[in-house]
């Protein structure tokens, strides 16, 4: 590894619980004594105050220390006498030490505190980054430089964003609104029925704040706090330089009338950025202020939809049990990193068979994207009849995550914002966003991955007889790739809409690399070197209790497409050949009306599989798992379809087709069409030569002519794709 490759990517892997950092977050002990810090790991504190037990094994009276000052006066003793826990704050930034006394037995603790702006281990801040803090209801953020840099604001700049916190109480009113709670009872007033049963007025106490320069929100309700915690993750698609807003989720109705304590931030939706090094860590430093406020929950279970599902994945296999204790991922994927190689060739295939009338009966275009596809669902783009999940799912995402010169950020904030013209000095792309992951390149763009060298579209659907050979050549040699981020242009209609409708360029198609044979484009290997051991990339390696729930939406055409909460157990399975600890579940969805909700059975059956955990923790988390936690599919009104070890039978195993199974048809991706495994994830193919290739049997039935040969080895002048 080069020097400058080592500086790049050390913050992150000190992030990952393999690093060598990490026997310091457990407790010292020596002469009886044992020192812990509870809210966070003992190098990775945060905001100057730590969360400190003290053990004494011989009991009598025990002074603590703070780099040598007493501050034994917080501690207090635990209910069973055994151990003493007291907030130390005061910590300076950088090294500190905590020193337990008990007669002649001395034991210390170093303690390495951070700023409550960051960074931990993420990396280098980034900049330029819009403050939001107003509209949180903050107020302006703090003026921290006098040089023109940031937010402008009454006395100076922000760049970080920084906001003091605000504690507030509201309730949740007749009309399901919160509202700001009066001096008197409100008329409106609701009552919720807690876990334990208890009646009590719907009164949420609610803190929000600056944590890691986001947004935060730490609510539970008053006086029926039931010691549980949700993390509450949100999803979405953003390019990061964004302090982002709190959503909905901050006050979850139905956790916060049940008792359990909800955390949240802006740093963790990913409507804010897709940098999961930065939002494990903000949901870490989260985390630590909610237990230095009140202590350790029995558990924190994650609570999500696709980016806030893949959160859950990636922060389990990260962190261990450290940001969460237990999954409910809804509407999942393994991650987002390893999405952008088959959704990078939606528009390459739909410009191909737009063109071509082959392609004009729209049900047949799965047999090249994989997805699903139908005659009958309209299109957005075109008004009539006809579409496919490449349209309606991943439409704009290509020029999103690899065009510089796009952006959908149009937030009002950006005027206010210094050095004037400073958000055009931003590469808007999902590369450029993780710079510090992926590396940046001799011309100063991020490095991309993205790669289709060897890919050969359709293999699948020429081997299955879907098309003829002469199709498969065409749509190969015609396919092309991406041009190189410098570059690209500005992005034509729909995207720039003043462009519209004369310059209708839907396929990005100004940014690809086109001809006959096109070129294929090779990624970058530096950067799938970097982001393949960045922990950006869910490999599996994950030991909590996982219920993999989603709304069955093939036939709508979302993207949230659902083979992919089997590609994740494919990647645990892959890792260590176990996935006990992960059960999926799909609930039909009604295309026209309401939507049952499976999300209070799962924390049920999640509220049981901890307890079991916490009363038999020999057993482990496969072996502490519930009846009900289990494979299970249910119709449109929440009632079992069918339950048990195999009902997902036939979609990673050769048996016969489970109930499950043939309920819930799944569909693929682009890149498993063209031979790529199940699980996906692979960047850039290794490959074989076009004659191995053919002596292997890999086109089926099909035997190339002289002339065939030679035109796909023209399209494949280095080889085809060997998975």
């Amino acid at each position: 590894m080069s020097a400058l490759l080592s500086v790049l990517l050390t913050p992150f892997l000190t992030g990952l619980p393999a690093a060598p950092a990490a026997a310091a977050a457990g407790p010292a002990s020596g002469g009886g004594l044992a020192l812990e810090v509870l809210s966070s790991r003992a190098d990775q504190v945060s905001g100057g105050d730590a969360l400190v037990r003290v053990r004494s094994a011989r009991g009598g009276p025990v002074r603590v220390l703070r780099n040598g000052e007493d501050v034994t006066s917080v501690f207090r003793a635990d209910p069973a006498g055994r151990s003493l826990t007291g907030l130390v704050s005061g910590l300076r930034t950088g090294d500190n030490t905590i020193s337990a006394v008990a007669g002649p037995h001395r034991e210390e603790l170093r303690v390495r505190d951070h700023p409550i702006s960051g960074p931990i281990f993420s990396g280098p801040h980034q900049y330029p980054f819009v403050c939001k803090t107003e509209r949180a209801g903050l107020g302006r953020p703090v003026a921290d430089n006098q040089d023109g840099q940031g937010m402008r604001v009454p006395d100076g700049w922000s760049r970080d964003c920084f906001a003091p916190t605000v504690t507030d109480r509201i309730y949740r009113a007749a009309d399901g609104a919160f509202k700001p709670m009066p001096a008197e009872r409100p008329a409106d007033m609701t009552t919720t029925t807690l876990l334990d049963g208890r009646v009590v007025d719907f009164v949420v106490t609610r803190e929000r704040g600056v944590i890691n320069r986001f947004l935060y929100s730490i609510a539970m309700i008053e006086g029926g706090w039931n010691g549980r915690a949700i993390y509450r993750f949100d999803g979405g698609v953003a390019i990061g330089h964004d302090q982002g807003t709190l959503g909905g989720g901050a006050l979850d109705p139905y956790g916060l009338g049940k008792g359990y304590a909800i955390l949240h931030s802006s740093g963790t939706r990913t409507s804010t950025h897709y940098n999961l090094i930065l939002g494990g860590e903000t949901a870490l430093m989260v985390k630590e202020r909610f237990v230095e406020r009140h202590g350790p929950p029995l558990y924190t279970v994650g609570l999500g939809a696709s980016g806030g599902a893949i959160q859950q994945y990636i922060y389990g296999q990260n962190h261990g049990d450290r940001v969460i204790d237990a999954a409910i991922p809804q509407y999942s994927y393994p991650d987002m990193v390893t999405q952008t190689i088959h959704v990078g060739d939606c528009e390459l295939l739909e410009r191909h068979m737009d063109r071509n009338p082959r392609w004009a009966d729209w049900d047949s275009r799965t047999a090249l994207i994989g997805m699903n596809a139908s005659d009958t669902v309209a299109n957005p783009y075109t008004g009539r009849a006809g579409s496919d999940e490449c349209v309606e799912g991943w439409r704009g995402l290509t020029p999103l995550t690899m065009n510089p010169l796009w952006t959908s950020d149009n937030s009002p904030e950006w005027q206010q914002m210094d050095p004037p013209g400073v958000k055009n000095t931003v590469q808007w792309t999902h590369w450029d966003d993780l710079r510090d992951v992926y590396g940046v390149g001799p011309d100063g763009y991020a490095r991309s991955t993205w790669d289709n060298v060897g890919v050969q579209y359709g293999l699948k659907a020429l081997v299955d007889g879907t098309v003829t050979a002469g199709e498969f050549l065409d749509l190969n040699a015609q396919a092309g790739s991406w041009k190189e981020a410098r570059d690209m242009v500005q992005e034509g209609c729909p995207f720039t809409p003043s462009l519209c409708p004369a310059e209708f360029d839907p396929w990005s198609s100004r940014n690809m690399r086109l001809g006959d044979p096109a070129p294929r484009r090779t990624g970058d290997r530096v950067a799938i070197r970097n982001v393949e051991r960045s922990g950006l990339v869910f490999r599996g390696d994950i030991d909590i209790p996982v219920i993999d729930w989603r709304h069955y939406l093939e036939d709508e055409l979302d993207m949230h497409n659902s083979h992919q909460s089997f590609a994740s157990r494919k990647r645990m399975l892959n890792h260590d050949g176990d996935a006990a600890n992960q059960v999926i579940w799909f609930t039909d969805a009604r295309p026209d009306g309401p939507r049952f909700d499976q999300t209070p059975e799962a924390l049920r059956v999640i509220d049981t599989w901890m307890a079991n955990i916490r009363k038999h923790p020999r057993r482990g988390v496969a072996g502490n798992r519930p009846a009900d936690a289990v494979d299970r599919c249910f119709a449109t009104d929440g009632s079992q379809i069918a339950a048990g070890p195999r009902v997902w039978d036939g979609i990673l195993n050769r048996r016969a087709a489970g109930a499950c199974t043939e309920r819930f048809p799944l569909y693929s991706t682009s890149r498993i069409v063209a031979g790529g495994p199940i699980e996906g994830g692979v960047y850039a193919c290794r490959l074989q030569p076009v004659a191995r290739a053919i002596a292997r049997g890999l086109y089926g039935g099909w035997r190339p002519t002289p002339a065939e040969r030679s035109r796909l080895e023209a399209i494949f002048p280095t080889g085809v794709c060997d998975y």
